[in-house]
């Protein structure tokens, strides 16, 4: 027992120091001998290895694991890093991970799982090899070995980086004509034939018929590797409803979908109708503010409708593009503030562009260049805020738990219209005794 201590002591402080390189040689060792090294260190210090291992080399071991310690780590993974792993867990272990979690992170982890129809994420499998780009074939092909007695073969293997993003590829006879001491970096193949998780089926299939290939890897959009589709599942025309399986295992629903029965839909679309009128009535509120210039200066009610629109259609711009990122899930939280960011300079680029053009139409149109100045204030300031909260109103909507294909477009109507009035009737108060 004392001989050991030391080399406990020797383990817990290279755990610590440097718990990525601890992964990569703990990924080409057995399962039981990793569960054997995690328990012999503290759990906090292997939990820091065990952040660090592959998704399908975290839920190989995972089945392995303690339930106390499987919770454990569990409760401290990345949510992308816990679904990931979710779908290689065991019946048993999936049952156990889903009663220590919260139903926000349930509905969190089911969304990222769930692909659309027909997409190449619906048909993948999880059950592929795949290790960091700087170990030695020597671990490699032992690790492969292994798995290969246990009936899992596989005919390429993928190499990642310490991020998990596909960087790699090796086929069987590239690794047994290499030298044991070169890493994989050094054979790996780079130009790397990959579908992304949405893409078509259709497109994967025709991809494959041309390329002669038996496996293609997929991958998220920010390229890490999260399964492979073999040719044969698409020759054979096998589909899994992995979606359906998933949402029956976290016991929660979708949103409305196309054929959803009308009660339900009604019953998710109604509500935010009735919010839409009362929005509605906080833009004409708005406008009864100016009542009084509008009586005096009629044409102004003539350019109600530009700013209106104009901030409207900006707006809707910004919000498809952030909507396309979150279905395609192209927005880590990280990047939140950097998207917001840019949506807003484009908003005020957008805005200078269009506020140029409709005052200079408005000045030619009523021969009143002060007119022009107003509706191009106008503008810059409403196409600024549009872009703005185009971006920031789904993100928000997705935080607080909320669908933002529903709510965000009425959202994001009312203010701008609110504000796009308030500016436009602003200015022109201000302006007022230059346009009488």
């Amino acid at each position: 027992m004392k001989n050991q201590l030391p080399l406990v002591a020797l383990t817990k402080k290279f755990f610590e120091t440097d718990p990525g390189m601890v992964a990569r040689h703990l990924e080409t060792m057995p399962a039981e001998e990793v569960i054997e090294v995690f328990n012999k260190v503290s759990p906090l210090v292997a939990l820091e290895a065990f952040k660090h291992l592959h998704d399908s080399t975290k839920a190989q071991l995972a089945d392995k694991l303690s339930n106390e310690l499987f919770i454990k780590f569990a409760n401290h993974l990345q949510l992308a890093d816990a679904a990931n792993m979710f779908l290689g867990l065991s019946a048993e272990k999936r049952a156990i991970f889903l009663e220590n979690l919260d139903e926000k992170k349930k509905k969190e982890i089911q969304e990222l799982l769930t692909y659309p129809e027909d997409s190449a994420g619906r048909i993948m499998k999880t059950d592929f090899i795949a290790f960091h780009q700087d170990i030695r074939v020597k671990e490699a092909v032992q690790k492969i070995r292994e798995l290969a007695s246990k009936g899992n073969a596989a005919s390429y293997i993928y190499a990642l980086d310490y991020r998990g993003h596909l960087v790699g590829i090796m086929n069987m006879r590239d690794m047994l004509l290499a030298k044991e001491t070169d890493i994989l970096a050094s054979i790996m193949r780079t130009d790397l034939f990959k579908v992304n998780c949405f893409d078509d089926r259709e497109k994967v299939a025709h991809e494959l018929s041309t390329r002669h290939v038996f496996a293609v890897p997929v991958v998220n959009s920010e390229g890490r590797l999260c399964g492979i589709i073999h040719a044969e599942q698409l020759i054979g025309d096998v589909q899994e409803e992995a979606s359906e399986d998933l949402q029956k295992m976290f016991g929660a629903s979708g949103d409305e979908h196309v054929f959803s029965p009308i009660s339900f839909s009604l019953k998710t679309r109604l509500p935010w109708l009735y919010v839409n009128l009362m929005t509605a009535f906080l833009a004409a509120w708005v406008v009864s503010l100016f009542e009084d210039i509008i009586a005096r200066i009629t044409i102004l009610a003539v350019y109600l409708p530009v700013v209106a629109g104009q901030g409207g259609n900006a707006g809707a711009q910004s919000l498809a593009v952030v909507m396309r990122g979150l279905v395609m899930r192209e927005i880590p939280s990280s990047k939140a503030r950097q998207l917001i960011s840019k949506e807003l300079q484009i908003g005020i680029i957008n805005g200078l562009a269009i506020g140029v053009v409709t005052g200079l139409i408005a000045w030619l149109w009523q021969g009143n260049y002060m007119l022009g100045v107003v509706i191009s204030l106008a503008m810059v300031v409403n196409l600024t805020i549009a872009g703005f909260v185009g971006a920031l109103i789904p993100l928000s909507m997705k935080a607080l738990g909320m669908d933002p294909a529903q709510c965000s477009s009425i959202i994001l109507t009312t203010i701008t219209d609110v504000m796009g009035f308030f500016a436009f009737l602003g200015f022109a108060v201000l302006f007022q005794h230059y346009l009488v």
